[in-house]
């Protein structure tokens, strides 16, 4: 129950009116006595009402006019005191709601009177407006009396009542439209038939239209005709009335009760028929008056625009735009023309803020903008209306800076006035604003001299007008300067704002909508799946519709958007207000951006960088693209002329850095302001949050980027991000301290916008990249042909990008890594260093990264991201491949066990390294080398493995640092060493891998092709490594060649075994022949120069100063190395089907090398052949100095007895163990000797031709004449004994001649005079050389042989004696060599050799061989004297021969020991070979040796040599008793057997005898030395002789009586002889004594004779009578 109508409140009520009537009836008393009835019976009829009803309002209501007449009665009175209590009363009457409607209207009635009689005025409002807002009986007539009453009053002289009833009027229209409202509302529910209004414009049309709404219709239709000056239909007794008023009322009904005009047609109708044009009308002066085109005398002043109307107007305009815009099209498109045209700059100031203000009310309702677009911009053959609004702001905004703001010089002073910074034609110090002493600046835009402050005028996004809003004023207000420009700005940003958000808003609902579409769209059952296409189709439409009005609306704005932005961008003086511009054209080039919108995307950003830099600089990708299209253009739009005004440089901004440009050819500097650092930031925020969006445009940010972070000085760090650092040359870089603090977080804001690009998609990602990788490009080009410091903006962000997305880098990976490849080969070196860290930094970082899957899974992604390490090795720049060595080695040491198939490339990158890219390259490879041996061969795929050797090979084989080469030989050890300990690992795998490439090759077609193919993967890469040591074998560094050899010869020696049978053959012909066919052509063919020195200060030692030298060892080594192992895996090569082949090429090779003309060599090589034929035990390779220490691995040693035919195998365990894979499953039993004689007979061969060629005499000699060693000819023959063994059986004469002429010629070899002293003994030594040693040795051996030998040997014999006579011989004549002159050791001047003089050659001492083998001849004849070869071949007579000339030369002979052993043996021969002869005497095979026999001791016993002088006493006894000792054996051994020898021969002896027994001296002695050197004994021995054998008496056969005879005669002979010598000598010498030894010879003589003559008595007497008297005459 309401407050009024309440028990109390009624109660209340009718106490009230009970006091008010009497209040009236008292007053009224006096004068009024109708009126104090009237308020008398009022009370009785009051009482009598609330007596008799229950419902007392309702009765009250009933009978209001009764109750009501009292006070009507008492306001007619006109008593200002009475006319107040009536008209209070009757408003509690009506606050209660008890006025009927007849009441109502006589109320209205009298209140009318009293309004013209102007009485109560402001009373008569407020009981107007109760009346008519306490209920709605007021209608039609009454209605509009009671409103017009409100205007009359308004239009009173009185203030208040005009300002009360202008309230009041304004409170009952909308009264009257609230009512309709409410009307509408009540009948809501019932739908009627819309009755189609007709076309006129009376007003009985409405009657369609229910109370209240005709009253709205009347009163609205009224108040159009009152602004038209048109006379009122409904309003009727209007007096006066004023647009300006009625403009306000049809606004503020507009405005409030826009929902009337949308629903019912007959309003819409009065707003198209009576409104529009109305305003239309209105508009015209404003439309036809130019500024300046009249003057202040105007004849027409009713044509100049009137402020108050027009800004009115425009207030209605706003509102019909904003409320009816879809009801008004066509008259909208006008007014917004109107709009535009009042903004033009020949319009007065006041009319352009109002106008400017109405459009900025437009500007933040994006909805309405958008209406804009569809309606005009999007018709054809419309205006267009949003994009002209667009463009004359911008016009707007630069004729403010173009023109002056005051309209005429008139108001110039007063708008002056109002100026907040001054007057605008001092413009230098206008934005200056003293406080406390100090300047600060006003916000404010200012450019080429016109300075216009920036007003702080609304909040954003709310158009709070000013101008619109000044209904009181009816003088144009004067504009302050930059309230315009201040509007017009942010008319543009809520234009941008409002733009951008709404379109985003939509764009994301629309895409969400997509998502949510594809996600239920993706599991339709049947039923829904028409249903779901039909909305998905919608929705497309939907979508294609609305991107259709969101691209237009851009394309429609965006240009002149860009114009004014630019403009006051680089006008702003404030730093609110250029953020506020960056912001706007940042969200703008984001909305195209995501709309597609390129050119205008590209011109936003574009701007955005150009304000980034200095003016006027020179980045020519921002003058190339859609700027062009831009710059000093004027762009005309129906009349529109919007200029764009290139940046003015005179700006009035701080600079805040001082820089170099980026350039070929920098001038100067160029300065940064603190707004190009802050638009700096807005393009990085740009960048960093709306990247997805950049494209194509990504080359604009980037490059203005790069060329700011060179003008600031940053430059880029590990990982790719820019530091601040000193700029290399030039000038430096200024900053100031605001900037410096500023760098670090520009800095970081940078790395942050690249961190970013991992929210990307890939396409905008691949935008980036290209854009990053031209800007490298170009940088790249501008670097080229200077070394000055490089822009490494982008390659330092590529690192950066590739960094940051390597979740997803297969994507990006080949155009990022491509382009670091080519910076790397960059001919700066600055440029390609960061080329390089780049590209290292971001393999190193893929490597690293937990891809998913990871790596290990995903084998292609590896070897993608290992790709370019390789390609780098394409690059010829050393630092690179250093950059390159360090990443392989880094990810070596971090990823290394987990590389997999990534080794081969890894490998091949240190692989690649050539030999002239410097040493500081190579050690870095080869470290990384090293830690690949040293780490990880266990890790590696086993196939690579052969990649290692490989590459370890090459290393060998680099001269760049020797100690590199050498370490790598040791790897290869290393290397070996691993795969013997992991062989059965390695071969699994091996062999599965080669299963897996044969099957691929089958299925392919394809031959399956490797090294050393057929041989099984685990040998091939044996025979890899072997092959690899066999290369560096034949380097041209000594030191390598050796390292290498020992190591091959190791290897091969320590872990052959485990390679399989087959596999030999190919080490034996493709390692180790190729090896030595390259050593042997590379020594024959070496240059024989003197190496002054090693390099350095290192001495060569002169057995290694010329590169022939050298060589030599390199084949000494080779050759040892192959027969080592011919000779310890003979059991393994035997069993191989061409050994003898081999054998036969190792042979040659051991003759070349016997036969080169290198000492060394040929002794070596003769070395190798006596182990080949097992002459020596191979030893432990641990006991040969010159293998690595390494080396402790034994090979198979053969142990056994030498003659068996066969022994046992010792070896060691491991070995033993995997012999079981060779032919049988035992272990193969070894023979020592060859079953194949074949191969003895080649070894024969060999070794006669060694010695033949080597020993044959040169032809010409000079001093480079070859003349070979005493150790390699000892050597050679040492040799043949152990030979001999094996070719015994078929070795026939032929093979002894050939074997005696190389003995006879080694024999005969001098030697060098400089190396006598090591060689020979002293000359009175009697010691033998080992070679004289040797060749007896020899011949030892085979009469050895001979004599255990079958029967047909024993005709070597008599070869075997001829062989050492003829060194016998050698005593007294030594052999020649060849043409040689040899000098006598003695006389060889080996003391005093002078350096570089030509060696003098020696002959040897054969003295003491030729005794030696004397004694040979003695002992051999002692065994052999019988055998019939010996016999026949006449080698006693030989041998006497043989003796001769020793024997006769005697004294003469060059060793006094000569004659003496000649003398002893021929005794010894004689007493076992004449017993021999006189057994074959009967077959005369000794015939021819009797003379020799008496010659020889003819020549020895008278000897013709003289006895040296210095010869003792004692020395010639000892040498007279030899004599005696033949005479001896004369007696006891032959002419007792005279009877079996020739005649001759005794008669020989006896003359010999008979010669010996006289006395004969030398006339060189000394008398007292005579009597003994007389050789007394001598010739008493023969006397005797001769005595003896003429007293024999035991004559048994004629033959010895024959002897008995001679020797008596030669006897007498002799003793006649010396009778008559001493009997002349006595008679010659008269008184004087004759000497000693004739008086003793005659004595003798004497005693003899009579002796004679004794025997004869006793003997036979008739015998010798008859010489017996040849002697007595001397008597």
């Amino acid at each position: 129950m309401s407050g009024t109508s309440s028990p109390e409140a009624v109660k209340k009520l009718l106490e009230n009116m009970q006091s008010d009537l009497r209040a009236l009836s008292l007053e009224c008393k006096k004068k009024f006595p109708p009126v104090k009835e009237a308020a008398e019976s009022g009370i009785i009829k009051v009482k009598t009402i609330a007596a008799r009803n229950t419902e007392i309002l309702a009765a009250l209501k009933e009978n209001s006019s009764e109750v009501v007449q009292p006070f009507l009665m008492g306001c007619g009175t006109k008593e200002p005191k009475i006319t107040q209590l009536c008209l209070a009363a009757i408003q509690r009457l009506m606050s209660h709601e008890v006025v009927s409607e007849t009441a109502a209207g006589n109320i209205i009635n009298m209140l009318w009177q009293l309004m013209e009689n102007s009485l109560e005025e402001l009373k008569l409002l407020q009981t107007v407006l109760v009346l008519l807002t306490t209920n709605t009986v007021v209608h039609d007539e009454a209605l509009s009396k009671a409103i017009v009453l409100c205007f009359r009053l308004h239009f009173t002289k009185d203030n208040i009542t005009n300002n009360t009833a202008a309230a009041t009027v304004r409170q009952v229209v909308t009264v009257v439209f609230e009512r309709m409202v409410a009307e509408d509302e009540r009948h809501r529910d019932i739908i009627e038939q819309p009755v189609l209004v007709q076309g006129n414009s009376n007003r009985r049309s409405v009657s369609t239209l229910k109370p209240c709404a005709k009253d709205a219709y009347m009163l609205f239709q009224d108040l159009c005709q009152l602004v038209n000056a048109d006379a009122p239909y409904w309003l009727v007794g209007m007096t006066e009335m004023t647009r300006t008023f009625g403009l306000e009322l049809l606004e503020s009904v507009l405005n409030d009760f826009p929902q009337v005009f949308l629903q019912h047609q007959e309003f819409s109708f009065l707003l198209k028929e009576r409104v529009c044009p109305l305003v239309i009308k209105l508009f015209s002066p404003n439309i036809k008056f130019r500024q300046g085109s009249s003057t202040s005398s105007s004849p027409a002043p009713v044509e100049k625009p009137y402020f108050p109307i027009c800004m009115r107007l425009l207030r209605v305009v706003s509102v019909l735009i904003k409320q009816f815009y879809s009801l008004l099209v066509t008259e909208c498109e006008i007014f917004l023309s109107l709009l535009v045209k009042f903004l033009d700059a020949d319009k007065p100031q006041w009319l352009r803020a109002v106008a400017v203000e109405s459009i900025h009310r437009f500007c933040v309702q994006p909805q309405l903008l958008r209406s804009f677009c569809q309606s005009y911009d999007m018709k054809q053959h419309s205006t267009k209306v949003f994009r002209d609004i667009v463009n004359a702001l911008g016009s707007f905004i630069q004729s403010l800076f173009l023109v002056p703001p005051t309209g005429n010089p008139a108001t110039s002073n007063q708008a002056g006035n109002n100026n907040l910074g001054g007057s605008v034609s001092a413009p230098a110090n206008s934005g200056m604003v003293g406080i406390g002493g100090g300047v600060t600046l006003l916000p404010a835009f200012e450019y080429r001299g016109t300075w216009i402050p920036i007003l702080t005028i609304t909040v954003q996004g709310s158009a709070k007008a000013t101008y619109l809003e000044m209904l009181d004023k009816v003088e144009p207000p004067t504009i302050p300067e930059g309230y315009a420009m201040s509007v017009a700005f942010h008319c543009l940003l809520d234009l941008v704002r409002g733009i951008t958000s709404m379109i985003e808003g939509e764009l994301g609902e629309v895409e969400t909508e997509c998502q949510t579409t594809t996600d239920e769209g993706s599991s339709p059952t049947q039923s829904t799946e028409q249903q779901d296409l039909q909305s998905t189709s919608d929705q497309m439409d939907k979508e294609i519709v609305s991107r259709a009005v969101w691209e237009e609306m851009v394309n429609a704005c965006w240009y002149g958007l860009l114009a004014a932005l630019s403009l006051l961008l680089d006008a702003s003086t404030d730093e609110a207000a250029t953020e506020n511009i960056l912001k706007a054209e940042l969200t703008m080039a984001a909305l195209c951006g995501r709309l597609g919108l390129v050119t205008s995307r590209d011109a936003f950003i574009t701007a955005i960088c150009k304000g980034s830099l200095p003016p006027h600089y020179a980045l020519t990708v921002l003058n190339t693209t859609t700027a062009a299209t831009l710059s000093n253009k004027s762009y005309s739009v129906q009349g529109q002329s919007v200029m764009m005004i290139s940046p003015s440089s005179e700006s009035h901004q701080q600079v805040v850095a001082v820089g170099q440009p980026l350039a070929v050819q920098p001038q100067g500097t160029v300065m940064l302001t603190s707004k190009n650092i802050q638009c700096m930031r807005t393009l990085l925020n740009l960048a960093h949050c709306h990247g997805a969006v950049l494209g194509t445009s990504w080359q604009l940010v980037l490059a203005t980027l790069q060329h700011l972070v060179w003008i600031l000085g940053l430059k880029p760090s590990s990982g790719g991000a820019l530091k601040p650092g000193r700029a290399v040359e030039g000038p430096s870089t200024v900053l100031t301290t605001a900037v410096m603090t500023d760098l670090p977080v520009i800095s970081n804001i940078l790395s942050r916008l690249f961190e970013s690009s991992q929210y990307l998609d890939d396409v905008s990602l691949h935008h980036l990249i290209n854009a990053l990788c031209s800007l490298s490009l170009e940088a790249m080009d501008m670097a080229y042909g200077n070394n000055k410091e490089p822009s490494l903006f982008a390659v330092a962000k590529l690192l950066e990008t590739g960094l940051v997305n390597m979740h997803r880098i297969e994507i990006l990976w080949r155009p990022l890594t491509g382009h670091l490849l080519e910076v790397c080969q960059h001919p700066n070196s600055r440029m390609r260093e960061w080329g390089a860290e780049a590209l290292t930094s971001l393999i190193k970082a893929g490597l690293t990264f937990n891809h998913d899957p990871p790596l290990s899974q995903n084998q292609r992604l590896q070897l993608l991201l290992l790709n370019p390490l390789k390609e780098m090795s394409n690059i010829n720049h050393p630092d690179i491949r250093l950059k390159q060595l360090e990443c392989v080695l880094q990810i070596l040491q971090s990823q290394g066990d987990s590389l997999g198939p990534g080794w081969p490339l890894v490998l091949g990158v240190m692989g690649a390294i050539r030999n002239d890219q410097g040493e500081s390259l190579i050690r870095t490879a080869f470290q990384c080398l090293q830690l690949v041996v040293t780490d990880f061969l266990p890790t590696m795929p086993c196939t690579c493995l052969q990649i290692v050797v490989d590459v370890a090979g090459s290393f060998g084989l680099h001269n760049q640092e020797l100690n590199i080469s050498l370490t790598s030989i040791g790897l290869l050890w290393n290397i070996s060493d691993y795969f013997f300990q992991r062989g059965e690992t390695i071969e699994k795998e091996l062999n599965k891998e080669e299963a897996a490439q044969q099957k691929q090759a089958e299925e392919k077609g394809v031959v399956l092709n490797r090294p050393f193919h057929p041989a099984p993967p685990f040998d091939c890469l044996w025979l890899c490594l072997y092959a690899k040591l066999g290369e560096l074998c034949v380097d041209p560094r000594p030191a390598v060649r050796k390292s290498a050899g020992q190591t091959l010869f190791s290897t091969i020696g320590a872990h052959g075994t485990l390679l399989q049978h087959s596999t030999w053959h190919t080490v034996i012909w493709k390692v180790l022949f190729h090896l030595l066919d390259r050593v042997r052509e590379s020594s024959t063919t070496a240059d024989k120069e003197k190496i002054e020195s090693g390099g350095g200060n290192i001495l060569i030692h002169h057995s290694r100063d010329t590169a022939e030298k050298q060589w030599a060892e390199t084949w000494v080594l080779t050759l040892a190395g192959v027969a080592r192992i011919f000779n310890t895996r003979r059991y393994l090569l035997q069993p191989l089907g061409d050994f003898s082949r081999a054998w036969d090429v190792l042979l040659d090779h051991i003759q070349s090398a016997a036969l080169s003309k290198n000492n060394e060599v040929s002794l070596a090589a003769l070395k190798s052949f006596q182990e080949i034929l097992q002459i020596v035990s191979p030893v432990r390779d641990s006991e040969k100095p010159e293998t690595p220490p390494v080396v402790n691995v034994p090979v198979p040693v053969l142990i056994g007895p030498i003659s068996g035919m066969s022994r046992p195998f010792i070896r060691t365990d491991s070995i033993g163990e995997r012999l079981g894979r060779y032919s049988s499953s035992e272990p193969p039993l070894v023979t020592d000797e060859l079953e194949d004689l074949n191969l003895w007979w080649a070894a024969w061969n060999t070794w006669y031709r060694i010695g033949s060629e080597s020993t044959k005499p040169p032809i010409t000699f000079d001093k480079l004449t070859f003349i070979p060693s005493q150790p390699f000819l000892t050597a050679l023959i040492q040799i043949f004994p152990a030979l001999y063994q094996h070719i015994k059986t078929g070795f026939n004469m032929d093979d002894l001649q050939k074997l005696g002429v190389i003995l006879h010629s080694a024999i005969s070899v001098p030697i060098s005079s400089d190396a006598s002293p090591f060689i020979l003994p002293s000359y009175t030594e009697a010691v033998l050389t080992s070679l004289q040693e040797a060749v007896l040795t020899a011949l030892d051996v085979l009469q050895k042989a001979i004599c255990v030998g079958p029967e047909n040997m024993q005709i070597m014999y008599p070869a075997i004696f001829d062989q050492l006579l003829a060194f016998v011989e050698f005593s007294c004549k030594p052999p020649q060599y060849g043409q040689l002159e040899t000098k006598h050791i003695a006389n060889a001047k080996y003391n005093q050799i002078q350096l570089f003089a030509p060696a003098e050659w020696v002959a040897l001492n054969y003295v003491p061989f030729a005794e030696r083998s004397l004694e040979v001849v003695v002992d051999l004849y002692q065994k052999t004297a019988c055998h019939k070869a010996v016999v026949n071949e006449k080698v006693l007579q030989n041998i006497i021969k043989t003796l001769r000339v020793p024997l006769s030369l005697k004294y003469s002979c060059p060793s006094e020991s000569t004659w003496k052993l000649a003398v002893s043996s021929l005794l010894r021969v004689l007493s076992i070979g004449l017993p021999v002869a006189r057994q074959h005497a009967s077959s005369g095979k000794f015939d021819s040796m009797w003379p020799e026999l008496a010659n020889t001791f003819e020549d020895f016993l008278f000897t013709k040599s003289i006895p040296p002088d210095n010869l003792s006493i004692q020395e010639f006894q000892r040498n007279e008793n030899i004599d005696v000792e033949v005479v001896q054996l004369i007696s006891n051994e032959i002419l007792p057997y005279a009877n079996f020898i020739p005649k001759e021969f005794v008669g020989q002896i006896m003359t010999m005898l008979n010669k010996g027994s006289i006395h004969s001296q030398s006339s060189s002695f000394t008398e007292a030395e005579i009597d003994i050197r007389l050789r007394e004994e001598f010739s008493k021995m023969c006397f005797e002789t001769l005595l003896q054998f003429s007293f024999s008496n035991k004559v048994t056969t004629p033959q010895e009586g024959y002897i008995s005879r001679m020797a008596l005669s030669v006897l007498l002979k002799r003793s006649q002889d010396v009778l008559h010598r001493y009997i002349e000598d006595e008679r010659l010498s008269g008184k004087c004594p004759l000497p000693r030894q004739q008086v003793t010879e005659i004595i003798f003589v004497l005693k003899a004779v009579s002796t004679l003559i004794d025997s004869l008595k006793k003997t036979q007497p008739e015998n010798a009578c008859i010489d017996l008297f040849g002697i007595t005459p001397y008597f």
